[in-house]
């Protein structure tokens, strides 16, 4: 019986950059602000352009690339080259997609459905970093995702991390914006 390959013997990198430098200050933003948050657990994950593998005929087909942004929580904490399923044994608790004109479609689509209906992530978000307003939420209830309910103060809480997603507008790294 063959064994399903290890993160060492999968591929971690496809030679496609992200979009703009406001997506990838994005996506450090979100990371950085959940470090020292992470640090203060015993247990967990962060990272984000990193490849999630879910099924040996997701290698086949390559069909699927890594999600903008993910956290998982239960997982020791430690260095990966991918986010491998069947290693880790749980998907991403939370997932966070960066919107672009070009891949928009896709990730409001295709990637939900995936991270709905192979992945079974239990919270996913996306965000347009250039259109603020295209921020929405989604929580799964019996298999299905349902729209998250923005709070009093306008915030998506994700239920999984305890932590809310808000539109924060300043300078980060000599960009202005939301």
């Amino acid at each position: 019986m063959k064994l399903p390959p290890t993160q060492a013997e999968l591929p971690y990198d496809d030679g496609i950059p992200m979009e703009t430098q406001r997506h990838k200050f994005q996506m450090d933003m979100l990371i950085d602000t959940l470090c020292p948050w992470l640090e203060a657990r015993s247990d967990g994950y962060v990272s984000g352009n990193m490849f999630v593998y879910f099924s040996l005929a997701q290698l086949k087909n390559q069909d699927f690339r890594g999600p903008d942004f993910f956290a998982v929580l239960g997982v020791p904490k430690k260095e990966r080259l991918s986010w491998v399923v069947w290693e880790e044994g749980k998907p991403p608790d939370v997932v966070i997609e960066l919107l672009s004109e070009s891949t928009a479609s896709q990730d409001k689509n295709e990637k939900k459905l995936i991270y709905q209906n192979l992945l079974r992530v239990p919270e996913y978000f996306w965000f347009d970093p250039f259109h603020p307003e295209d921020l929405a939420g989604f929580s799964l209830n019996r298999g299905v995702y349902q729209p998250i309910t923005p709070n009093a103060e306008n915030q998506l809480v994700s239920q999984s991390l305890g932590l809310a997603l808000v539109r924060w507008t300043g300078s980060y790294r000599g960009v202005e914006t939301t």
